[in-house]
C-alpha cells in the first residue's frame, strides 16, 4: 500500500494544515504499518516555475527538436503525474495564501496536468483527504464571504478531474490567537480547530479503509 503525502506551507515548523494531515496520516500508518509513503512538500521543495511552459511548448514541438530544458520538464511533468497516480490514498496539505492557492502548488498542479493530460482522472476512486487552513474567515456574513477562491478551485482538480473519493477538512480562523482585531474570534477558532482536528482522525481511519 502507498500513501501520497502533499504538503504546500511555506512555514511547515507551525503549519496547521500539516497539523491535520499528520493525525490522518497518523491513523494510515497505524493500519498499514508496511506500507509507504511518498513525499512531496512543495513549501520546502518548490518545482521549477518555469517548468509547466516548457512542458507544454513541449508538446506541441516535435520530439527530436526539444530543448534539454524542455526534456527535463517534460519528464517532470510525467515523474509527478505518476507519482500521484501510483497512490492507494492520498492527503493533500494546502493552506490558502492571498486568496487562493499559492504559486508554488499552481505549479504542481499544472505539471501534473501537463505530464497525464488535462481530463486524466489520475485519483479515480481513491480516497483522499484535503486539509486545507484559511487564516481568516470566509464563511457566510463574514466580512470576507466569497474571497476563499482556493477550496473551490482545489475541489474541481480533486474531485472533479482526477476524480478522487474526496473528504475535505477545512479550519478558518487559525490567525485569530496572533492577529490584533480578532480577539473576538479566539474561542470560535479553537472550536473550528478541535473539530478540524477530530475530522482528521475519523478521515484517517477511512483512508485506511476502517
Amino acid at each position: 500500500m502507498n500513501l501520497f503525502r502533499l504538503d504546500a506551507s511555506i512555514l511547515p515548523g507551525v503549519s496547521t494544515s500539516a497539523q491535520i494531515a499528520d493525525l490522518a496520516e497518523a491513523e494510515w500508518t497505524a493500519a498499514h504499518p508496511h506500507g509507504t509513503v511518498t513525499r512531496r512538500h512543495l513549501g520546502t521543495d518548490p518545482l521549477p516555475a518555469e517548468a509547466w511552459a516548457l512542458a507544454t511548448t513541449a508538446g506541441a514541438t516535435p520530439e527530436a527538436e526539444h530543448t534539454p530544458a524542455q526534456r527535463e520538464a517534460v519528464a517532470l511533468a510525467g515523474a509527478l503525474s505518476e507519482e500521484l497516480q501510483n497512490a492507494d490514498a492520498a492527503i493533500l496539505a494546502v493552506p490558502l495564501y492571498n486568496y487562493g492557492v499559492s504559486q508554488h502548488f499552481k505549479t504542481w498542479v499544472d505539471l501534473v496536468l501537463a505530464g497525464a493530460g488535462p481530463t486524466t482522472p489520475l485519483l479515480k476512486g481513491t480516497r483522499t483527504v484535503l486539509a486545507t487552513t484559511l487564516g481568516g474567515g470566509y464563511g457566510p456574513g463574514a466580512p470576507r464571504e466569497g474571497w476563499d477562491h482556493s477550496t473551490p478551485y482545489l475541489e474541481r482538480v480533486l474531485a472533479d478531474i482526477w476524480q478522487a473519493d474526496l473528504t475535505l477538512i477545512k479550519r478558518e480562523l487559525t490567525l485569530a490567537a496572533t492577529t490584533p482585531g480578532m480577539e473576538s474570534l479566539k474561542d470560535l477558532a479553537e472550536q473550528q480547530h478541535s473539530l478540524a482536528l477530530a475530522a482528521a482522525r475519523d478521515a484517517g481511519r477511512a483512508l485506511a479503509g476502517n
